[in-house]
């Protein structure tokens, strides 16, 4: 590189890198950002800024790893969800907006001060978290069946000053007591549609918060199955699905609870994308 290379100058050099690998340039301006901890505004008002030897090589390094296939998340170690930024490795999903939808929902829905809430999966504590930023006086409980992303949530809730409770547990098997919201985005992609799928994702993200059985069914089947052990008699579930999902995890829900009332809403590309449970 030039010994003065400026923000700009790096950036057209790694347009280029990009367009020569198929990448998409608006991971060029996420490395950037994440790497220096700017959003897209300070990029635009540091684009003559002097990019030094060290602060190039790293970009360099990442922009190389992003051509290899590596999401650009795992590459700086961080995601931004709720316009926070959480802690991610390969060991817990990334969050997607999508999921901020779930979270608004829940917001919505429970405008009150107190609330004793459970997250199921918690993986990077994305969603438990963020509950437990927007409503302090709320009392959460983050559960993961991976030791490995229970320990990124945990980290996550010491960055971002937030107190809640951890326990690792495969559904409610270890989970006692009840509470008014259960929320969970668990695993629902079926083994047959890994054909579908980007390589970076079944390469990088973990199989296990991404795949069920049973057509992806199987993790919604079991939380329907213990669900009236561990909801309040006014309490509601809430949860993710995939955007084929809809009909079947209504039913199921409507068949085990017939005095509840079920409800599927779209995310804003207008696809199935959650449900919610309510006694």
């Amino acid at each position: 590189m030039a010994d003065r290379m400026n923000v700009f100058e790096a950036q057209k050099w790694a347009f280029s890198f990009a367009d020569d690998h198929g990448m998409e340039r608006s991971t060029i301006d996420m490395l950037i950002c994440g790497q220096m901890d700017w959003d897209v505004t300070h990029l635009l008002m540091h684009y003559r800024d002097e990019f030094s030897e060290e602060d190039f090589e790293v970009f360099r390094q990442n922009v190389e790893k992003c051509a290899e296939g590596i999401p650009p998340q795992y590459v700086l170690s961080k995601a931004v969800f709720f316009k926070r930024t959480f802690f991610v490795n390969e060991s817990t999903l990334i969050p997607r907006v999508e999921t901020e939808d779930l979270v608004e929902w829940i917001l919505h829905d429970n405008p009150g001060a107190d609330a004793e809430f459970l997250d199921i999966g918690t993986g990077s504590g994305a969603i438990g978290l963020t509950l437990k930023a927007e409503k302090p006086l709320w009392k959460g409980m983050l559960s993961d069946v991976s030791s490995e992303a229970l320990g990124v949530a945990k980290k996550n809730a010491k960055r971002l000053k937030l107190k809640a409770e951890f326990k690792l547990s495969d559904v409610f098997d270890a989970i006692d007591g009840k509470f008014d919201i259960i929320v969970s985005n668990p695993p629902y992609i079926a083994e047959s549609e890994k054909k579908y799928m980007d390589k970076s994702v079944l390469e990088h993200e973990p199989t296990l918060a991404l795949f069920a059985e049973n057509n992806g069914l199987a993790i919604y089947q079991k939380i329907c199955r213990q669900l009236k052990d561990h909801l309040k008699n006014d309490g509601s579930l809430y949860l993710e699905i995939g955007f084929l999902q809809g009909k079947a995890v209504v039913e199921m829900f409507e068949k085990a609870y017939p005095k509840a009332e079920v409800t599927l809403k779209k995310d804003e590309s207008g696809h199935d994308r959650m449900v919610r449970v309510r006694f």
